[in-house]
């Protein structure tokens, strides 16, 4: 593989875990009252966000289609010009 398609193929990568992966959500436990043998406690849920600004997921996934059918656009254009393909 070229360069041109690793690199592309790593950006539509990063593309599409930014849409799906949006921050790591988990739940605390935390005491509200607490009067002796009496506990009471809530349970919250956070996020902690992914500390990538939401633009690069398309962004990312953009440029690494763009790069794949640049890269195809390169080899239809060798096998214009050479049909045999012994030039390439």
């Amino acid at each position: 593989m070229k360069r041109k398609s690793i690199i592309a193929i790593i950006l539509i990568a990063l593309g599409i875990v930014a849409f799906a992966y949006q921050g790591i959500t988990y739940t605390t436990r935390e005491k509200v009252v607490d009067l002796g043998p009496i506990q009471v406690t809530a349970q919250k849920n956070k996020t902690l966000p992914l500390p990538l600004p939401p633009i690069v997921g398309p962004v990312a996934l953009t440029g690494g289609i763009v790069l794949l059918a640049d890269r195809k656009q390169e080899r239809l254009m060798w096998t214009k010009f050479c049909p045999t393909g012994w030039c390439q």
